[in-house]
């Protein structure tokens, strides 16, 4: 919804259910408020529903300076968490760890299940993986990925990310003198050093081509379908960019439009 409070820091809230929500500053104009535990039977059409956004609502304004209500909503998303069955019934209780399990059959591959995980341990879990998996591949280094940047995030070294980042992104600005400062800040946020491939022949507006709306252009559009196997707008506009959020609903249906004729079989 729009911006709750001024400041990059996020809210951490205290419910009387004893979950937590996060307030969280989101996409320049915006606050993340999130989430909800609710178990589901099916992951084929996860959505937020009217009583999670009631949920949520009710417990910002308990504590923001700034009531909020459903109607202040701009867009909700819902994902489905897999979370390995401890046996327990409450579903904040459940554990959060990842579960490794390993087939091996006499003389045939190992098999290596994952069960749960999260984004923010991916690195461990996989280390893990490989240290359980070591035993039949002799020959495996050592674990390296702990010091390595992630793809594009190559930046100079600073004491903190936003300083590593403020560097690189004014050094980028510095090298396409014909681009907003702004524009690029932004897609230097989306892309790190990547952006180097996106703006390789790009001098000046004009180059991006077609403006879709916010910070959306087609160069970056033609990028990201090329690049990271953008298939249909939702790609582009919710999951890569998030600019769907800056744009108006005429400006994303004419995106959604022009994708669709880059189709090959448009």
């Amino acid at each position: 919804m729009p911006r709750l409070h001024d400041g990059d820091h996020a809210f951490i809230l205290q419910n009387s259910d004893n979950r937590i929500v996060f307030v969280i500053p989101y996409e320049r104009e915006f606050s993340l408020i999130g989430t909800t535990d609710i178990p589901v039977e099916s992951s084929d059409h996860a959505v937020c529903t009217p009583e999670e956004i009631a949920y949520l609502c009710e417990l910002a304004s308990h504590y923001m300076a700034k009531s909020v209500t459903p109607a202040d909503v701009v867009w909700t998303y819902s994902g489905v968490r897999p979370l390995f069955d401890d046996g327990d019934d409450d579903p904040s209780a459940v554990t959060r760890d990842y579960h490794l399990e390993i087939d091996a059959p006499q003389g045939a591959a190992p098999l290596l299940s994952v069960f749960g995980g999260k984004i923010t341990t991916y690195r461990r879990l996989a280390e893990h993986a490989l240290k359980d998996l070591a035993e039949f591949y002799p020959q495996m280094g050592d674990a390296w990925t702990a010091g390595k940047p992630l793809a594009d995030g190559e930046m100079a070294d600073a004491p903190t990310f936003e300083e590593a980042f403020d560097r690189f992104a004014a050094g980028a600005a510095a090298t396409k003198p014909g681009l907003p400062k702004e524009l690029v800040r932004v897609l230097a946020r989306r892309h790190g050093s990547g952006l180097d491939d996106l703006l390789e022949n790009v001098i000046s507006i004009s180059d991006l081509g077609r403006a879709f709306g916010g910070h959306l252009y087609e160069a970056e559009a033609r990028y990201l379908m090329r690049e990271e196997w953008a298939v249909e707008a939702e790609d582009v506009l919710w999951r890569r960019t998030k600019e769907g959020l800056h744009m108006t609903s005429d400006q994303r249906a004419a995106f959604a439009e022009w994708m669709n004729l880059q189709r090959p079989n448009a």
